[in-house]
């Protein structure tokens, strides 16, 4: 009864995530410490976040490519060379929350690497999308490369699946892959209406719509993480990209919350494999089972 009673907060988001769940002691505290546990490290990481937040406001300065590659030259570039990765964060974000992913990256041989800061009073996943592909466009005129990976975060995702899907983007954007990103569209945070930018958000909003209609020949390959303890979709499976025309793949994450996709080293290791495996290896990786965070 202890346990019981000290879970009640979670009680909501525990039918939310297996509603048929006995109420078996057992079974509940096994349940409730799996959430205690990725609340605790939710909150380690937005203590974290808020300390790097500055560091991130601004755009990320150009860096020089290496010798031989790029440039002005596109004849120079490595016939081996991986596509540039490009970052795009979520909400009320910057590009900081890629601190460690960049990292990894870099560590396992993707050192081309660039994240776009949109500004918080965006209020138009279009807008948003616009100004990404002119971004790329961008990337892919000063490096030579003719496509790009990206990987977005959140609404970050969204973005970036509309102009890979509804701009033609599908030409520069080999692969995409999304963490914790609404797809479907999320109910969390009524209150948050207030911006429109949540209201294309939601389930049925004009966005979402749109993102549902047939998308004959799309070419970007996309890899959607998601996580059954994500608090911020509202259905979990929103995450998910279910859609005929689409070459997606979804990689179930367990054990860990929204903010930590794209912090978690196991989520890395994932987005490696994802951005590695070549189109036809699209079934097999990341892994079909997902990724297990203990």
């Amino acid at each position: 009864m202890q346990v019981t009673r000290a879970l009640e907060p979670f009680l909501p988001l525990c039918q939310r995530l297996m509603p048929s769940l006995p109420a078996a002691p057992g079974r509940l505290a096994g349940l409730s410490a799996a959430l205690l546990k990725a609340t605790a490290l939710e909150i380690a990481i937005l203590a974290g976040h808020l300390l790097l937040y500055p560091s991130g406001i601004a755009q990320e300065r150009r860096a020089a490519l290496p010798a031989g590659e790029g440039g002005d030259d596109p004849a120079r570039l490595p016939t081996q060379a991986p596509p540039p990765v490009v970052l795009l964060h979520g909400f009320i974000d910057n590009r900081s929350v890629f601190v460690l992913l960049r990292r990894s990256l870099a560590q396992h041989g993707r050192h081309r690497v660039e994240s776009l800061n949109y500004s918080p009073l965006t209020c138009d996943i279009r807008t948003a999308a616009e100004l990404l592909g002119r971004h790329i466009e961008e990337i892919c005129a000063r490096t030579g490369s003719s496509r790009v990976d990206v990987v977005g975060h959140s609404l970050g995702g969204l973005i970036a699946r509309y102009y890979a899907q509804r701009l033609g983007g599908d030409v520069r954007v080999r692969t995409l892959v999304t963490l914790g990103t609404p797809h479907s569209g999320t109910r969390v945070v009524p209150l948050a209406n207030a911006h429109p930018i949540v209201r294309q958000m939601r389930p049925g909003s004009a966005v979402i719509e749109e993102l549902s209609r047939p998308a004959p020949g799309c070419r970007t390959r996309f890899v959607s993480f998601w996580s059954d303890l994500d608090h911020v979709m509202d259905p979990l499976e929103t995450a998910r990209i279910d859609h005929p025309d689409l070459l997606a793949q979804n990689i179930p994450v367990t054990g860990i919350g929204h903010l930590a996709l794209p912090v978690h080293p196991a989520v890395a290791a994932g987005i490696r494999q994802a951005l590695d495996a070549a189109p036809e290896d699209a079934a097999t990786a990341p892994s079909a089972g997902g990724l297990t965070v203990a």
